[in-house]
């Protein structure tokens, strides 16, 4: 059977990134075994939906490029893709359940569940449910039902012979975690609408779901879901866990955080393609056997996972991936990781002219954010923006902030101005600007950093003048800031027509 995988976020608010990285280990592992993947959105808990929040999660999917094969906007053969529009097939589940015995109706209201849970636990009983709606005759229950009494659909867990513990990808053999869980959990809320447990084991089995890759809080839930195939006959898929990603205080990452939205990441400029490497090596390190016991990764017998600032493109994070490296520790997400892997990622789209022009077109609404009249900026002149800066852009959003002069008038009045200014004499400051434009005026053949630098040379040894004074002279009347490119990348990226206006004007 070909596998097929889901990625099945609830609308609650906006993706994150231990989100994506869910999503990200379900695409990986649907490509290297040549099936594929859903997205799925679970909307049944109407209470906590966020308008906008599909629209969102599909953005942050699409800004990634992590392409679904099915899902919202994509026909497929188990559409629909959205659980509030399956209700029908979950009333069919709960009805199977209910005919077989493996689940009854509970009429209890909210206040006799409050009051008979503290009954228990006075008791010192871990029962949280005393089962009195099990014990209804089938006369009373159907008298309450025309009566229009609310209820809700509970599994009968006494009705169950096997209480399988379970086994995980990542995590191997699990202890049984039965005692765990609630007694007869509810299946069928009262609204008519399922409970997460019985709606994505629904689902997963219509839909053909061969493996469920989801994150580390869904483990105490997987003995109810296994006892949930099991009351309904049906094989379940094989489960993997991803341990839960942390802040770098050590905090759990939420959706209330700003700092772990996706969406941010494409605002501030990241590289996709950089942020999925990152997410994707957080906890990837160490081998484990067939019993779980981890084994170092020099180990020859074990696969050598990656290390975890490895510069991998997708294509490389495909063909590496795999369920046994993924240590079992909670991961903090490293921010100094994702800057070094950013400038990498860049530096490679930087060395081709496709990978510049797209670099440029993506820089273009950062700076047009930051200068709202740098209408005249193109895509050419970004892209000799971003070949002169590379090495210093740690991302895009960066670009306005690192050099404004490429974009405005250099800020002649500014403190480090006036005083690069006054570190000089004015004659010599005259002579080597006149002289400059001369010669650039004249200038044949190629506007390039490497005849630019030629030229410099050639000027300064005619100054008699020590370099970084001379170039210091310059850099004042090209940019007014001390730092930045040098000068003959400078006047490559500003080209004749602009070095040459400032070296005349004198803008500082």
């Amino acid at each position: 059977m070909a596998t097929l995988l889901r990625f099945a976020p609830s609308p609650t608010g906006a993706l994150h990134l231990g989100g994506l990285r869910t999503a990200l280990y379900n695409y990986l592992y649907a490509k290297k075994t040549g099936g594929k993947w859903i997205l799925r959105i679970e909307d049944t808990d109407r209470t906590r939906a966020v308008p906008g929040a599909v629209e969102g999660i599909r953005a942050a999917l699409e800004w990634s490029g992590l392409e679904y094969d099915h899902g919202p906007e994509k026909s497929g053969p188990h559409a629909p893709y959205f659980q509030s529009e399956r209700l029908d097939l979950y009333h069919s589940y709960a009805n199977k359940l209910l005919d077989s015995g493996h689940a009854y109706r509970c009429f209890c209201s909210p206040d006799k569940l409050a009051a008979t849970r503290e009954k228990l636990a006075r008791t010192g009983s871990n029962s949280t449910y005393d089962k009195t709606c099990l014990h209804l005759t089938e006369e009373e229950v159907a008298r309450k039902v025309r009566a229009g009494e609310k209820f809700v659909v509970r599994l009968n867990d006494g009705r169950l012979p096997v209480r399988p513990s379970g086994y995980d990808l990542v995590f191997k053999n699990l202890k049984d975690a039965h005692a765990s869980l609630p007694t007869d959990p509810v299946l069928l809320k009262s609204d008519a609408f399922p409970t997460y447990h019985l709606a994505s084991v629904v689902d997963d089995h219509e839909m053909g779901i061969t493996h469920v890759v989801r994150g580390e809080e869904w483990l105490p839930s997987l003995p109810l879901h296994l006892d949930l195939y099991a009351a309904l006959s049906l094989p379940p898929p094989q489960f993997a866990h991803l341990p839960i990603l942390l802040n770098p205080d050590g905090t759990k990452m939420s959706k209330r955080k700003g700092d772990v939205r996706v969406l941010d990441y494409a605002q501030r400029g990241w590289e996709p393609k950089a942020v999925l490497n990152w997410l994707a090596l957080a906890g990837w390190g160490v081998q484990h056997d067939a019993s779980g016991t981890s084994t170092p990764s020099s180990s020859k017998s074990s696969k050598q996972p990656p290390d975890s600032t490895a510069i991998m493109s997708m294509e490389e994070l495909i063909e590496n991936f795999d369920f046994s490296v993924i240590t079992h520790r909670r991961t903090v997400l490293d921010p100094a990781k994702l800057e070094y892997m950013n400038k990498h990622h860049l530096m490679r789209l930087m060395s081709t002219p496709e990978g510049l022009q797209i670099l440029a077109e993506r820089t273009l609404p950062f700076v047009k954010e930051k200068f709202p009249n740098s209408d005249s900026i193109s895509i050419p002149y970004l892209e000799r923006v971003i070949s002169v800066l590379q090495g210093r852009i740690t991302k895009l959003g960066d670009v306005p902030t690192l050099a404004p002069f490429f974009f405005v008038k250099p800020d002649c009045n500014s403190a480090e101005a006036k005083k690069m200014y006054h570190s000089f004499s004015s004659a010599d400051y005259q002579k080597v600007v006149e002289s400059l434009t001369a010669r650039l005026s004249d200038m044949q053949g190629s506007w390039d950093a490497a005849s630019l630098s030629e030229v410099l040379n050639d000027e300064n040894t005619k100054m008699g003048m020590k370099q970084k004074e001379y170039m210091t002279i310059l850099r004042h009347r090209l940019t007014g800031m001390k730092t930045g490119p040098s000068v003959a990348d400078t006047l490559y990226a500003l080209g004749p027509e602009l070095s040459l206006a400032r070296l005349r004007t004198g803008e500082c």
